[in-house]
Parts: structure tokens; C-alpha cells; sequence
């Protein structure tokens, strides 16, 4: 299979909205994102990063800077504010390049995140 641009998912929720929790877990979120999917930093075109109105402390795109991703395009933006929605949420859109199909990536929803995805295998 020739390489094509794909669309790699995650979300995770903090407990609180501290600087310190929202870089620690959307570090973790991205470290498993990649380690799970075996992405090459290379192959990474952009992410999106979304986080509910209850986020203010930092943007996730920050953390994503401090493990190494400054030299990708990163964007924040806000979560649609819904009724019963998961309180807390930073989402991730990855884009990247890979020779893998849709149904093989491996989408990753950590913390409060994982019940958004129970059809998903661990």
C-alpha cells in the first residue's frame, strides 16, 4: 500500500482545570497516540486540538510544543457547548502520512474520554 494522509483520533478529560493537569494528560494523550499507531514525527502533518468551555488554564497546543511538536502546525479551538457533553474534554485530530488503512490506526480516548468510544478496542 502506497502512503495516504489519515486522520488519527484521541480525547482525554482532566479533573481540574490547572495548567499542570491539562499538559499531563494531553502529553499522555499524545505519547500513546503515537506509540500505539507507531508514528514517526516526520509523518505527523498537523494537529487539531479542541477543549471544552470549561478549559481556560493553557492551551493543549502548548504541551504538544514542549514534547517536541513546535515544529508542527498546531491549532486550538473550542468544543460545541452540549447538554451532557463530557465536561473537561481536550480532543485531538492528528493528520499524518502512513501506509496503514483506516480500519488498522489505533484511536486512543484516555480518562473520562474512554466511555466517548466504547466500540473502540484498548
Amino acid at each position: 500500500m502506497t502512503a495516504a494522509v489519515r486522520a488519527l483520533r484521541g480525547a482525554t478529560t482532566v479533573d481540574a482545570d490547572t495548567a499542570e493537569q491539562v499538559r499531563e494528560r494531553t502529553i499522555a494523550l499524545l505519547e500513546q497516540m503515537v506509540e500505539r499507531n507507531g508514528v514517526d514525527h516526520d509523518d505527523v502533518i498537523s494537529v487539531l486540538f479542541t477543549a471544552t468551555d470549561d478549559i481556560h488554564s493553557m492551551f493543549p497546543a502548548t504541551a504538544a510544543r514542549d514534547i517536541g511538536f513546535g515544529d508542527v502546525p498546531l491549532i486550538c479551538a473550542r468544543e460545541l457547548d452540549i447538554d451532557g457533553a463530557t465536561p473537561r474534554c481536550i480532543r485531538v485530530l492528528m493528520h499524518l502520512t502512513t501506509e496503514r488503512g483506516r480500519g488498522e490506526l489505533r484511536h486512543v480516548y484516555l480518562e473520562g474520554a474512554a466511555a466517548l468510544r466504547d466500540d473502540l478496542p484498548e
